[in-house]
């Protein structure tokens, strides 16, 4: 690393190794000192360190705006071709490798990772304000992914499939598609990362990744990890920067040039279409996961406790900055009332603070553009016709609700917002607001909850309380989202299940598990024929009775 990095990486690796000291205290004051200086990122092209220079952009503690996290570079347009050709070049070597010689790279990241789950998880809370409790539980699951995948390696089966013709073997082999695109969000910037990168270059492709330019410190620690497993230089290299006239567009630009393979992208709708559209007429199927707008249906025979305890938790973790956090609660209008009140009472009871302290449930938006965002959609809700039952606002100095834990001077903090008679119809219920936001929507039986569940262009994650089981089974049936939960909340997910969305939510690709596989390798079907003579497949069969199979017109001739 370069020398100022160096310097934050020795201190970083001192705060991780303070976690098997005797002494808490001690290991909390070496946490803060390694945490607390700036981080200069680079880009990282062929094996070679490109640091922060004239062109360059800073990230911020949205808990502390005072802090001043990471300086990253500002990639150019020849970077991130020559990250291309880079990764082109290295792709020659790295796929020939045998996928479990591969893995052997992914079950040294597991270590590694293990190792600095503290360190790197208190460094994902300070970069983009996820609570440290979510923070454990995201590097946590970079882990059980890496862990995953690295037996994945003894498993990236073809088929032997019999002949129809004697002497002769077919076979089906998964192939690496060769140089990946990634483009990854900064609301999740380890976990989501190591969904894409992990199984891409487990199937033997190399990468350009192009982290958010919310959580470039991030990018470059967990970067740091996959070169002390020992990747082959060239097989990941990343380029910092912004979206729009930036490193993004650039590396999109790249797949119409024939540099990039295959793009993977989390991100919004709008530029998911953008992307769609510039891979669709290079031929590729892009990996795309977007937005959400989730329905939360919360059905008259509902244990109601356990409904509004995941309503909330689907609402408002993260400070509702999931792409899977609840939109639209839809509540059966016989336990409207009781979900009415007890949601907003406990959202009202929620800790709001600095992310790092164990006792907040959520902490300050990513950045401004979030919160501008979620300003504006209080105007469009009132607009619409909707009562606001919890007016949610922006914390300043003097107005911070009891048992505030944060800086409202410094930090970027909203209250919880809870729209109330909304109906399906109103923008309110149909666009996605990134931010501590939810709408309740009252309906007449199960008919009508599926109904609004399924009446935006969204389709990413839904959920259902209930305690009939044939309306769990209908539920799951109909609900046209891509992850349904039953008794549990719309936001969470599990490393080898399947992720993703329809509709505006994504192009039915999927993230995580074996069915990711699929989306970073081709197949190839192989047939060797060893009976020394051209034998033509439909043509050349034998009946069980050895007769020669008689010739379509033939057989049409006899017809009388």
């Amino acid at each position: 690393m370069g020398a100022r990095a160096n310097a934050f990486y020795a201190h970083w690796q001192l705060a991780v190794a303070a976690r098997g000291r005797n002494s808490c205290c001690m290991q909390t004051k070496l946490q803060t000192a390694g945490l607390a200086q700036t981080l200069v990122a680079y880009n990282f092209i062929a094996g070679r360190e490109t640091p922060a220079g004239a062109a360059s952009f800073t990230r911020r503690n949205p808990a502390n705006r005072d802090d001043l996290v990471t300086l990253a570079p500002e990639s150019t347009r020849e970077e991130v071709r020559a990250a291309c050709e880079a990764a082109r070049s290295a792709g020659e070597r790295w796929s020939r490798l045998p996928a479990p010689q591969r893995a052997l790279v992914i079950g040294r990241l597991v270590r590694q990772l293990g190792d600095a789950k503290e360190g790197l998880a208190r460094f994902v809370s300070r970069e983009v304000g996820k609570p440290i409790r979510e923070a454990r539980g995201s590097v946590q699951e970079a882990i059980d992914t890496a862990e995953f995948f690295q037996s994945e390696g003894r498993r990236l089966y073809g088929q032997t499939v019999p002949s129809e013709l004697p002497n002769k073997e077919l076979f089906t082999y998964r192939r690496p598609l060769g140089v990946v695109g990634v483009v990854t969000a900064g609301n999740f910037p380890i976990a989501v990362p190591s969904w894409k990168i992990i199984p891409a270059i487990l199937c033997g492709n190399t990468i350009v990744w192009k982290p958010s330019d919310d959580a470039p410190g991030v990018a470059t620690l967990f970067l740091e990890l996959f070169r002390r497993a020992g990747l082959p230089d060239g097989v990941l290299n990343v380029v910092h920067g912004g979206g729009a006239a930036a490193a993004g567009e650039f590396l999109i630009e790249a797949v119409e040039q024939g540099l990039v393979d295959k793009i993977s992208f989390t991100g919004s709708t709008a530029v998911g279409r953008r992307i769609g559209e510039v891979c669709g007429r290079a031929l590729q199927v892009p990996s795309l996961e977007l937005g959400g707008k989730n329905p939360l249906v919360i059905l008259a025979d509902a244990d109601l406790d356990l409904a509004i305890e995941g309503a909330v938790w689907a609402s408002f973790g993260t400070a509702g900055q999931r792409c899977t956090s609840a939109g639209n609660i839809i509540a059966d209008k016989r336990v409207m009332p009781v979900v009415r009140t007890e949601l907003a009472r406990r959202a009202q009871a929620l800790t709001l603070g600095d992310p790092v302290d164990e006792r907040v449930d959520y902490g300050p938006l990513i950045n401004e553009r979030f919160l501008e965002r979620w300003i504006l959609q209080r105007a469009t809700g009132i607009d619409d016709g909707a009562d606001v039952l919890l007016d949610g606002k922006r914390l300043n100095v003097g107005d911070e609700p009891a048992g505030f834990l944060g800086d409202a001077a410094r930090g970027l903090y909203a209250t919880p917002r809870i729209f109330d008679r909304v109906r399906m119809n109103m923008r309110i219920a149909q666009e996605e607001c990134f931010g501590p936001t939810v709408n309740l929507v009252e309906v007449d039986g199960p008919e009508e909850a599926l109904a609004a569940a399924n009446a935006t262009p969204y389709g990413l994650s839904s959920a259902v309380y209930t305690r009939d089981a044939r309306l769990m089974l209908r539920f799951k049936e109909e609900l046209r989202a891509g992850m349904t939960s039953i008794n549990n909340s719309t936001t969470g997910a599990e490393a080898h299940l399947p992720f993703g969305g329809n509709g505006w939510s994504g192009n039915g690709t999927r993230e995580s598990g074996i069915w990711v596989l699929d989306s970073y390798t081709r197949w190839q079907a192989v047939n060797v024929d060893l009976s020394g003579k051209l034998q033509k497949a439909q043509i050349d069969l034998v009946d069980p009775e050895g007769a020669a199979t008689a010739p379509l017109g033939a057989a049409q001739s006899a017809i009388p």
